[in-house]
């Protein structure tokens, strides 16, 4: 699956001034990594955000967004939002952020530290 270089350059412009981000090809898309911690994803038409678990019920109830499933499960914290969902710079400004914000406390698969 390819995905939608728009939205991939959409988010590499908010993350612009964000230190430590890297990018890798990962989930036929790519992930956008910040501080060795997976942050957003771009697949196909379809942006991935892992945010605040606390959060995650209420952000599914927004317009676009959904819970991410995995070997049907839903996964907590981890959410998918449509083209429709991140339309608007402020749609899309306020996924980036709960990203963003959630980055800081979130634990590294890497190294299992926040």
């Amino acid at each position: 699956m390819a995905f939608n270089e728009k939205i991939a350059n959409r988010i590499r412009q908010a993350l612009a001034d964000v230190p430590n981000v890297e990018e890798k090809r990962m989930f036929r898309g790519i992930a956008f990594m910040v501080n060795d911690k997976m942050c957003i994803n771009i697949g196909g038409d379809e942006m991935m955000c892992r945010i605040d678990p606390l959060l995650h019920q209420s952000a599914i109830k927004r317009n676009g967004c959904s819970g991410m499933v995995m070997k049907g499960k839903e996964l907590k914290g981890w959410i998918k939002i449509t083209v429709d969902g991140m339309k608007s710079k402020k749609d899309f400004d306020h996924w980036i952020g709960l990203a963003l914000e959630f980055n800081k406390k979130a634990r590294s698969s890497k190294t299992g530290k926040a």
